[in-house]
């Protein structure tokens, strides 16, 4: 915009001597609006403004902020890095322009330091931006590929019917235990089909008692267990409950009901949860880095996406191993305070994924690769208790694991020295 048209427009045409140098704005967002505010190095409040949550109206709120920046260099900074902020995020990124996140519990404790004890979106668009121009320890926000955006939308769904599948199954127990509790102790419902296809067909004791032992396996093979052995065991087990209770309690035909409905519920999540795995491996294996993420003991497909949906699969954006460790919540922070030294607490802001994908996977290698066994007993026989050795295994592979995507090779296991030969 040149300085006629930029006078029109209700500007002040500037000199390269007032010139801002650098601009800062912060945008708290929301699902239908938000609030951007930008401020200067001296955290003089240049515009406020609330703009719907469109693309013409952000396009308009970009094209202004970069108006009064003069060509100068402009830092946003959002405090969601997803869900309704998503499109503002790809607007600033696709524009080339500096993001960076900052928690939304960050802004909380900043925003008590402010003037004023009341709450608006514009007092927290502008601690947002506050916080961008005196923090160096933000992490930005870059172009996330497809792959690592389908395989965090995948994944997040996968722990959502995961958790679905938990209640309908503690649900289901429940139900059981309340009118027939020899049948709940009969089987482990989160692991066994066999026992929730019985359940699809028979609840009660006088059910089970009826149809009797061969009936009931000759009923489980014709409708889904396939192996005569593990019908058989599962008839012997539901009849032999059957026949220890003789008593019907109040309310058993309608527990009855909800109990077919609970376990069909699990099986149709089960179902649904094995179709999302086939697609998750097969977005994870589009990946170039999917090779050498599993190559590593304790990583396999599951986990992989897991660490390619909680990084963006850039290890870029880090910078360094210690930064990802960081993230991950493996580097510890220091609590001191008067005389106390030396006190380590993991860090309150870390992505809880990151460091659940990096504790399972060490958990696994300490049991099946010989490195990784020889690093864990060496920690405990240092007086670490498992759970610390772990955690410590877990900060050793991290780096292992950097190095390996950095360098695009994949994991080797060295080979033991061969033992010198008397002459």
């Amino acid at each position: 915009m040149d300085a006629s048209a930029r006078s029109s427009a209700g500007h002040t045409p500037t000199t390269k001597e007032d010139r801002v140098p650098e601009l800062w704005a912060g945008t708290d967002a929301g699902k239908a609006e938000h609030h951007c505010t930008a401020i200067d190095a001296e955290g003089r409040k240049l515009l406020s403004r609330r703009v719907q949550n469109d693309e013409a109206d952000l396009l308009q709120l970009l094209g202004d902020v970069l108006d009064l920046a003069d060509g100068g260099p402009v830092t946003w900074a959002v405090d969601f890095n997803a869900g309704g902020a998503a499109l503002w995020i790809t607007l600033l990124v696709n524009h080339g322009q500096q993001l960076v996140y900052i928690p939304g519990r960050t802004i909380h404790h900043a925003s008590a330091a402010c003037k004023g004890d009341g709450k608006s979106d514009a007092k927290d668009a502008f601690v947002i931006a506050d916080q961008a121009r005196m923090r160096r320890d933000l992490h930005p926000l870059a172009e996330t590929s497809e792959i690592a955006v389908g395989l965090k939308i995948l994944t997040a769904r996968r722990m959502d019917l995961s958790a679905d599948r938990t209640r309908a199954i503690n649900r289901l127990r429940a139900q059981i235990l309340e009118y027939f509790p020899a049948l709940e102790r009969a089987f482990d419902y989160s692991t066994s089909k066999t026992a929730l296809i019985l359940l699809t067909g028979y609840q009660t004791p006088a059910a089970l008692r009826r149809i009797g032992r061969s009936r009931l396996a000759a009923w489980l093979k014709n409708h889904g267990v396939r192996v005569s052995s593990y019908a058989k065991s599962a008839a012997d087990a539901a009849v032999t409950a059957a026949e220890a209770q003789h008593t019907a309690v109040p309310g058993e035909k309608t527990s009855a009901k909800i109990v077919h409905a609970l376990a069909r519920e699990v099986m149709a999540l089960d179902q649904e949860i094995a179709e999302l795995e086939a697609l998750i491996e097969s977005r994870f294996r589009e990946h170039p880095d999917a090779t050498v993420i599993t190559s590593m003991p304790g990583i396999g497909t599951t986990l992989g996406a897991e660490f390619i949906a909680a990084t963006g699969g850039d290890m870029t954006a880090f910078g360094s191993p210690d930064r990802l460790a960081g993230v991950a919540g493996l580097a510890p922070v220091p609590r001191d305070s008067g005389k106390v030294s030396g006190n380590l607490r993991r860090p309150r802001r870390y992505s809880r994924r990151l460091l659940r994908m990096f504790y399972l996977s060490a958990q696994v290698a300490a049991t099946h690769c010989p490195e990784s066994k020889a690093f864990y007993q060496r920690k405990r026989a240092e007086g670490k208790t498992h759970k610390q050795a772990v955690l410590a295994l877990a900060r050793r592979r991290l780096n292992v694991l950097w190095a390996l995507i950095r360098d695009h090779r994949v994991f080797e296991t060295v080979a033991p020295r061969p033992s010198s030969m008397a002459a």
